[in-house]
């Protein structure tokens, strides 16, 4: 990121949408780029090196999920997904794509900022994260211990099952970002039949119990119905992380 300010790549043809998101981002002091095409944003992609995209999936030369996929051939940048598209369907193929959160339209100001100070933290998490750190996940009351095989919550060490550790460490290891359950099964199963996902949600459950203090309303982990699942990242973490490390 140029000057702590992130470089946001804004890939939408409608022209009052992108008025719209491209004068909230001003606003908020973001430093940003447009493009109206697919081939467009796949060359400034590549050009401007982008911290964030925000994408249309409508564009009318190219479908954005198509986008994503050339995209994630050569980049990880996070990607936002702005659109129309309300359909799980549409939601689970740019996510199982390679995006990293979907916002459907229309959408209200304040959401969007907020999705994009989530992507942000955990961009800022990752490129702050020593290869030590990498043997210990700490996001709030919750600690892993990767080297060990060891999950704490509030420094009370929980007790999972092998599928539940698995489900866990993947959440982790993949914080603010959506995982669909296509993409779940096929970590943790190494399939993806729909006739899993049931299975997978008895697991989330019982993970939950263990893990939240509120099960029925959950912190760490957030369900995207009829998409996947989400470990949310804790305001203060980072800071309660380096603190540990000191």
């Amino acid at each position: 990121m140029t000057n702590n300010k992130p470089n946001i790549l804004v890939v939408e043809d409608d022209r009052a949408v992108r008025n719209l998101i491209t004068t909230t981002l001003e606003t908020q002091g973001y430093h940003y780029r447009t493009a109206e095409t697919g081939g467009s944003s796949i060359m400034e992609a590549a050009s401007a090196n982008p911290d964030i995209i925000i994408l249309d999936l409508g564009l009318p030369d190219m479908d954005g999920v198509d986008i994503i996929k050339k995209i994630r051939t050569w980049s990880c940048v996070p990607i936002m997904v702005v659109s129309a598209r309300s359909e799980e369907r549409d939601k689970i193929a740019a996510l199982d794509a390679g995006a990293d959160d979907y916002l459907t339209k229309p959408f209200s100001v304040d959401e969007l900022l907020a999705r994009l100070r989530a992507t942000l933290r955990r961009i800022s998490y990752e490129q702050g994260r020593r290869p030590e750190d990498d043997a210990v996940f700490v996001n709030g009351g919750l600690k892993i211990d990767y080297a060990a095989g060891c999950v704490y919550v509030d420094a009370k060490e929980i007790h999972l099952t092998p599928i539940e550790y698995k489900l866990i460490c993947l959440l982790s290891r993949n914080v603010g970002k959506v995982l669909t359950h296509n993409f779940i099964l096929k970590e943790i199963w190494g399939n993806a039949l729909p006739g899993d996902v049931p299975s997978l949600r008895v697991f989330m459950a019982t993970l939950r119990k263990k893990i939240e203090p509120v099960p029925a309303s959950p912190k760490y982990i957030q369900t995207h119905i009829g998409v996947g699942y989400r470990m949310l990242r804790i305001e203060g973490a980072e800071d309660a992380a380096a603190g540990g490390r000191g």
